[in-house]
């Protein structure tokens, strides 16, 4: 499927020159194992229509099948999303002063738009169909949450911090789409097994981290500061990078096989959630960088 938008609409990566990429198109007759998206009515959700309307004896009526999912909805949706919180982070840095009076404050006010940022991405995560104001709520509070520790970072660690940290972002996001596109990067499933494991193991450890920095004081076990801090801000970027490569993944299944219109909204909040797993741990990156400097 091609797109008007020229940055993917290019030749050279389809499947039928051997690269992964978003204008792939599945062969007729090729075996579809562990792909969600795959031919059939067995292993593609989407062979059949889920939203055919029935009658009051409950025999299937016949509308036409709804827009199937394109690049450009992608490329919108994601927009949307991610403007969402860039609003609400220029909004939360220019209203929230984080001056040593007013500090704690904006402080409370970021822990708890994370809080609701957090329990609205598990909403999303779960929910069987994407909702786009859910979605659009989630951005807003999350974007509120980085306005907030990215002028706290910029004001008492390192000046300049949320602007490195954004190029630092895009560099990891553009980095990873050429690598994509190029094969360099091929999701398969034990390359996904790998990710999957990699993210839960170090959240998991993160947390325990967590946990003995709120009951035992100081950094916990001081994996967020240091040496440490960076080696671990390294791995965290190298893990949500190897993430960006499953929602690329994500979004050219359900293109190639598919998808109705609406799983574009839960590619872009794939996207963002992922973009900011990255720019947070750029963000602690650079304070930790700055701090030895």
């Amino acid at each position: 499927m091609r797109s008007s938008n020229p940055v993917f609409s290019r030749r050279g990566f389809s499947r039928d020159n051997g690269h992964a990429g978003f204008n792939a198109t599945p062969q007729a007759g090729a075996p579809a194992t562990g792909n969600p998206y795959a031919q059939g009515t067995a292993a593609n959700p989407y062979a059949t229509n889920p939203y055919a309307q029935t009658d009051i004896q409950g025999a299937p009526q016949a509308p036409a099948r709804p827009d199937v999912m394109t690049i450009d909805d992608v490329v919108t949706r994601t927009a949307m999303t991610l403007g969402t919180v860039i609003v609400a982070a220029t909004a939360a840095w220019w209203t929230l002063p984080v001056d040593k009076e007013n500090v704690g404050t904006a402080i409370g006010i970021a822990i708890g738009a994370a809080i609701v940022g957090f329990v609205l991405s598990l909403v999303n995560s779960f929910k069987r169909r994407p909702s786009p104001p859910l979605i659009l709520t989630y951005a807003a509070f999350e974007g509120v949450f980085l306005g907030v520790i990215s002028n706290i970072v910029s004001v008492y660690w390192a000046p300049g911090a949320a602007m490195q940290a954004v190029i630092g972002t895009m560099a990891v996001f553009a980095g990873v789409l050429i690598a994509y596109r190029t094969g360099l990067i091929r999701v398969t499933r034990r390359f996904y097994g790998f990710v999957m494991a990699a993210a839960i193991g170090f959240t998991l450890l993160m947390m325990v981290n967590l946990l003995f920095a709120v009951f035992g004081g100081g950094d916990g076990l001081g994996f967020r500061s240091g040496a440490l801090g960076i080696i671990f801000g390294i791995v965290a970027i190298v893990i949500g990078a190897c993430i960006l490569a499953l929602n690329f993944k994500q979004v050219e299944d359900g293109i190639a096989y598919g998808a109705p219109r609406e799983e574009s909204w839960l590619a872009a909040f794939g996207l963002t959630v992922t973009l900011v797993w990255i720019y947070i741990e750029m963000l602690r990156l650079v304070a930790i960088l700055s701090g030895d400097d």
